[in-house]
């Protein structure tokens, strides 16, 4: 396998002067700067909708793309909007995500590139991709029902302005992505992407394939995901997606399934697959509980499916995030697939020697990495640990000096020299940031997804230091 190594940058993270980060030109400045400094994948979070919270794990619609990634100076360039027009959405604060400057405020600046657009566009666009022009139906009738769940709607049918305005919307995400994928490409960057497992129980993926889940007459989840009670969640985790009826989805050719691959392959290089235990064995909850105890392991699709993601993936990157807790039969699920699982640093010192997370036990088809979207930074984790674990991380990645919180350039090092085939690095490991700059706390609603580094952050990265670095462990 080819060795390289990349970093994790969550596109809502890029500079950008128009309150959170975008397709615009921070976006062509931080694929230099990967180019530069001799990584070569850059890993992202999903594209799609967020909800309430800005989690993009819980999308209303898993085919339609986040319309915040617009770019308003690109949409300046084309001639549909004007500067003067956008100046009320300038950002005051560079370092996080001001959303009360996009959603819905800024779509009523949107509205009027969409008057001045070829509106039969977007029709032409889409002519081939009928789940994102289903997607954007979807969007127009939640607008017209006022934003209700899809089971009390009283009208499907949606305006036909808004749903020409929602597919010109999707229009301009998927031509600013395909110009900023194509650029990265050019420049010897891959771009890799994550696939949830599940989907929103309100969302345009159950609205348009109800019988691949298992649901109520009326729509709503008969059977709800999470998973079991443990050692860190006395309850479990209770997460409401609905769980999908793999018999009614093996009788009908796996044709869902098939759709999300296929597409989240047409937008990255590689994808993570989420929550790959789930296709050994899911835990299901009768939705008339409210909690994850009262749930049960059920068994998955299996090797059914993997050929089937194989089959349309062909030669491409399918990454397994094998993270929680992991059985023997996930492993040999795993192996028969072929695809790389993960390995995280931080989960690595528990005290056994064979930790799997450690990087002497890295295996070559593995992704590994510092921390994941749900980490703490390096530095932040170094914090946060008891004294003796500390002094154990340190020992093993053999940092001498008295300043330990200078340590996490030694940690990129190990993991750079491992065998691991490909190393991913979040921005924040680069720079040497504290814990409060994370982007995902688990278990916490609000104040995540929303930490974004700045132009001045990005020129203060050595990038002939990590060049060269990756150029010594033949990452280059």
């Amino acid at each position: 396998m080819k060795r390289k190594s990349g970093v994790l940058l969550p596109v809502f993270s890029l500079p950008s002067r128009y309150g959170a980060g975008n397709f615009g030109p921070g976006a062509y400045y931080f694929v230099d700067f990967l180019s530069d400094s001799g990584f070569t994948v850059w890993q992202i979070l999903p594209l799609c909708p967020t909800d309430e919270f800005h989690s993009p794990y819980m999308s209303c619609a898993s085919f339609a793309g986040n319309t915040d990634f617009i770019s308003l100076e690109l949409l300046t360039k084309d001639g549909l909007l004007t500067e003067e027009e956008c100046e009320p959405f300038l950002q005051t604060n560079p370092y996080s995500c001001e959303w009360p400057l996009l959603g819905e405020k800024r779509k009523t600046l949107l509205r009027k590139a969409y008057e001045r657009s070829d509106k039969k566009e977007a029709e032409r666009f889409f002519s081939d991709s009928p789940e994102i022009v289903k997607a954007a139906r979807f969007l127009a009738l939640r607008r017209k029902n006022c934003l209700r769940p899809f089971t009390e709607w009283t009208d499907s049918v949606p305006n036909a302005e808004e749903f020409g305005f929602e597919l010109f919307l999707q229009y301009l995400f998927y031509k600013q992505w395909e110009k900023l994928k194509a650029y990265a490409n050019s420049k010897g960057i891959e771009i890799w992407g994550d696939l949830p497992f599940y989907v929103s129980p309100d969302s345009s993926d159950v609205y348009n394939n109800k019988g691949s889940f298992k649901l109520k007459k009326d729509g709503s989840p008969a059977f709800v995901a999470g998973v079991p009670p443990d050692y860190f969640a006395k309850d479990g985790q209770f997460w409401g997606n609905p769980v999908y009826d793999w018999k009614k989805v093996e009788e009908e050719g796996y044709a869902f399934i098939k759709q999300r691959i296929k597409h989240a392959l047409s937008l990255y290089d590689g994808v993570r697959l989420d929550h790959f235990r789930a296709f050994s064995e899911y835990w299901e909850i009768p939705s008339s509980f409210d909690s994850a105890r009262y749930g049960s392991w059920i068994e998955g699709p299996g090797r059914k499916c993997i050929d089937v993601i194989k089959e349309c993936a062909g030669d491409r990157e399918i990454i397994a995030e094998n993270l929680g807790i992991i059985d023997k039969k996930t492993d040999e699920l795993l192996e028969y697939s072929g695809f790389p699982g993960m390995a995280v640093f931080q989960f690595g010192f528990d005290g056994k020697n064979e930790n799997c997370h450690l990087p002497h036990n890295y295996k070559e088809n593995t992704v590994a990495y510092t921390g994941t979207h749900d980490n703490n930074t390096l530095l932040g984790f170094m914090w946060e640990i008891d004294e003796n674990t500390r002094k154990n991380v340190l020992d093993y990645v053999g940092f001498k000096s008295y300043d330990w919180g200078q340590s996490y350039e030694s940690i990129i090092r190990v993991l750079m020299m491992s065998k691991a085939a490909t190393v991913i690095f979040p921005i924040q490991d680069l720079l040497g940031f504290g814990g409060d700059t994370r982007f995902n706390t688990p278990g916490q609603a609000k104040g995540n997804w929303s930490f974004r580094v700045t132009l001045e952050n990005l020129n203060s990265i050595d990038r002939k230091k990590w060049r060269k670095m990756n150029s010594t462990y033949s990452r280059l």
